[in-house]
């Protein structure tokens, strides 16, 4: 009888809803644009002033502290989208890409 209740306790203890592999992917990928717009900053750090780079760094740090919650709203690809666009105008990394590896 010891059994039956080994197998119910492991089955209440493992039983927490584990990430969305789609969510996980969403937010991995969209952890990485933001270290590439990060990149690109400290790249062109000689061209804007240091409270532009703390700012930049500061909400940059934020994003991607929440990204896996921005992920997992209904709206993710809009809203995340958005905040890229934001820092591609500061960080232009889009004029850093090769428009051969775009898709």
């Amino acid at each position: 009888m010891a059994v039956p209740r080994n197998r119910v306790a492991r089955f209440l203890t493992d039983s927490r809803p584990q990430p969305e592999p789609v969510l996980h992917s969403l937010s991995n990928f969209y952890r990485e644009e933001f270290i590439k717009c990060q990149r690109c900053l400290d790249a062109q750090r000689e061209y804007y002033s240091e409270r532009t780079i703390t700012e930049m760094e500061r909400a940059l740090t934020r994003v991607m502290a929440q990204i896996d919650r921005l992920c997992a709203t209904p709206e993710a690809d809009k809203v995340v989208s958005h905040l890229l666009r934001q820092f591609d105008t500061v960080a232009r990394l889009s004029a850093w890409s090769d428009p051969r590896q775009i898709h």
